[in-house]
């Protein structure tokens, strides 16, 4: 055997071959095309450090940096029978949705969680728009009761944040019915005397927006979130004119009234505090003194 060849050799090719970097350290801007190293960006809750763009962030990353010590647990909720109008289009819906359940690493579109925030109880939910466009179906539906339910058991406020491309067309009228069901929902949460809060991220459309998301005692977007029912492009198509700068974005409907505020993520955690214990009558929490979350 020549020992030179087999192993002194690769030894030394290892020692001095050029190392390749990680594709996944480094994430770039959809606004501005600057590289984000992974742990910065993470810090920034998925915000770019140059131009301020709110990118992407899972409900599950949120959840971690918006509780107190980020601490929170799932809330249970019925599901419903996989594929009842056995649809298909390119694929067979339940094979769609185990695509999608194996990448994203969640079950549905829709988490729903309970912990403290500013030392006071609250049930939180969030659509994740990386499952299926977060498109609203029945699971969706069954999440937002299941929270709501909870949050008047226990009197506690609902907190949503949105994010969607609309109803899920996979399940044709039975995802539209999830638009009346999470209304009547919304007005138990009412009757019962307690807040219900949104945060409308980009993009909130559809469906969502024309019921529960826009049925908040307080309204808050992210910057530049698209929120519409249609989108310009539709619109445009449809009356045969340019739309104004900006239309259907957060500062837009700032602007005419259809929002109370447009907050930095960042700011988002200390404003739910603040409106949480204004909305309850409690004393208001001394924000340095919590537990800040975990990273």
């Amino acid at each position: 055997m020549n020992w030179i060849s087999n192993f002194v050799r690769p030894k030394i090719n290892a020692m001095f071959s050029r190392r390749e970097t990680p594709e996944n350290l480094w994430t770039k801007c959809d606004a501005c095309g600057t590289m984000l190293f992974h742990r910065e960006l993470y810090d920034a809750l998925n915000v770019c450090n140059g131009c301020q763009h709110h990118m992407y962030i899972s409900p599950r990353q949120r959840f971690m940096n918006l509780f107190d010590g980020g601490l929170f647990t799932e809330i249970e909720m019925m599901e419903p029978s996989e594929d009842p109008l056995n649809f298909k289009d390119k694929k067979k819906y339940v094979d769609r949705i185990k695509e999608t359940r194996k990448k994203i690493g969640e079950t549905e579109a829709m988490l729903v969680v309970e912990g403290k925030l500013g030392r006071s109880k609250v049930i939180v939910a969030g659509q994740d728009f990386k499952f299926m466009g977060g498109s609203m179906g029945r699971s969706v539906g069954n999440a937002i009761i299941a929270g709501i339910n909870r949050a008047i058991k226990i009197k506690s406020p609902f907190i949503l944040f949105a994010a969607a491309g609309g109803a899920r067309m996979q399940e044709s009228i039975l995802s539209l019915m999830q638009m009346p069901r999470s209304t009547v929902a919304v007005q138990m949460l009412r009757e019962a005397g307690l807040p219900y809060i949104v945060i409308l991220t980009n993009p909130t459309t559809g469906g969502v927006t024309a019921s529960y998301a826009m049925l908040g005692d307080i309204q808050i977007a992210e910057p530049n979130a698209l929120i519409c029912f249609a989108g310009p492009r539709v619109i445009e198509q449809t009356i045969r004119e340019k739309l104004p700068e900006g239309f259907q974005r957060a500062e837009y409907l700032l602007e005419h009234g259809m929002l109370d505020s447009v907050l930095h993520r960042s700011k988002i955690r200390d404003e739910l505090i603040k409106l949480t214990h204004m909305m309850l009558k409690k004393p208001r929490a001394i924000t340095a003194d919590l537990s800040p979350p975990e990273n």
